[in-house]
């Protein structure tokens, strides 16, 4: 079994499927391959001139930033050991956003360092990676490559993020993938717990289960992917217990330079944007339990493959009664392959969320972004 093909999951896979309609795309560059032996590098770089008008804020701001997907560098090993193949990858994803406020520190992240063991049974990653849960909800978006929605105060977009599906959250994991059969594939893993129950005697006696099923096949010239994920976890202190769990799904259907996809999630004791520590909701200087409440949310989008040209439409809500929010992201988006390690993209985003207890409204906001996007 060649464990090349497991080490391109995350950041390097997320470039494949992004990049994986112009003839050509590589996600990785190899460096070295010999005796058994090889280790490769895989590079994502990108900025987007973006311009935002802010209806509530009664702002518009002119920035330059990156994407969805921040600028990375991951490294990739493997040695054939037997009948084993030892692996690993380790990505270092890093802002540009950052700029004006610290010039010369910048804030680098290790969203990936992970080793695995490739053998006939499958394989076994041990470390850092992304979960499982909503992992091909957001590796399949068509405009993972693009910018997407208004996120975090630091300024980084969120794609669909909370307005579609949350995020697979890299996290310690030991995880389990079988050999693949006949296009169905199946992870398991054991996770990292969240405390979501602070407080007194707070504990979480069970790791946090997570799994995903996908299938692929080829109906009468249509190529279909589906997809079935989900999320497990519990955490209690002396006064409150809390079980966090989520479902997610999806299809993605190609016929010729058309594809349709369609995904969705649902989740209860789960903040619907990604899984952590809980903290401070009231304002009172402690940590708080999380709400054992609904959310749900789906994303539907487009595409059309015009030689080197690719149009997306995209739409997505995420509805959470937990988080207290209403959202609805739609993206049109523009990108142009020059050459296979080379895209530029011009993306105009509509983004609104409010308040569900109220209704006020908390965000309607337009934005246009023009960038490039170089990989090797």
């Amino acid at each position: 079994m060649n464990n090349n093909n497991f080490r391109k999951a995350g950041m390097a896979l997320a470039i494949t499927v992004s990049l994986g309609a112009s003839a050509g795309a590589h996600a990785e560059y190899q460096l070295y391959n010999q005796d058994g032996m090889s280790f490769s590098a895989d590079g994502y770089f990108n900025a987007f001139y973006v311009n935002r008008d802010d209806d509530v804020a009664g702002t518009r701001n002119s920035d330059v930033k990156m994407g969805f997907l921040p600028n990375t560098l991951g490294f990739n090993f493997g040695k054939e050991m037997g009948d084993l193949t030892l692996g690993g990858r380790a990505s270092f994803w890093t802002t540009i956003n950052d700029s004006m406020q610290s010039a010369t520190d910048t804030a680098i992240d290790v969203r990936q360092m992970y080793a695995t063991v490739d053998g006939s049974l499958g394989q076994v990653l041990i470390g850092k990676d992304f979960g499982l849960y909503a992992r091909s909800n957001i590796f399949l978006d068509e405009i993972l490559t693009g910018f997407g929605a208004p996120g975090a105060a630091t300024g980084v977009s969120f794609g669909n993020i909370g307005a579609g599906y949350p995020y697979p959250n890299p996290s310690a994991q030991i995880t389990y993938r079988m050999p693949e059969m006949n296009g169905l594939n199946l992870a398991a893993g054991i996770l990292e717990p969240a405390n979501t129950t602070p407080g007194d005697e707070s504990e979480q006696s069970s790791p946090r289960l997570e799994a995903e099923i996908t299938y692929s096949t080829d109906l009468s010239g249509v190529n279909l992917t589906g997809w079935v994920n989900g999320r497990y976890q519990n955490s209690e202190n002396a006064n409150t217990e809390v079980e966090s769990t989520g479902i997610g799904y999806g299809l993605k259907a190609v016929l010729g330079d058309f594809s349709l996809t369609g995904s969705g999630f649902n989740s209860r004791g789960d903040v619907p944007v990604l899984i952590a520590d809980a903290g401070d909701t009231d304002g009172d200087g402690n940590a708080d339990p999380i709400a054992e409440e609904d959310a749900n949310g789906y994303l539907l989008q487009g595409a059309y493959q015009l030689g080197d040209n690719r149009f997306v439409v995209s739409y997505g809500e995420t509805d959470s009664d937990q988080g207290d929010f209403e959202s609805e992201n739609t993206s049109v988006a523009f990108f142009h392959n020059i050459n296979s390690n080379l895209k530029v993209v011009a993306e105009y985003n509509m983004f609104e969320k409010s308040t569900k207890s109220t209704g006020a409204d908390q965000v309607d906001a337009d934005t246009i972004a023009l960038g490039g996007v170089v990989t090797f």
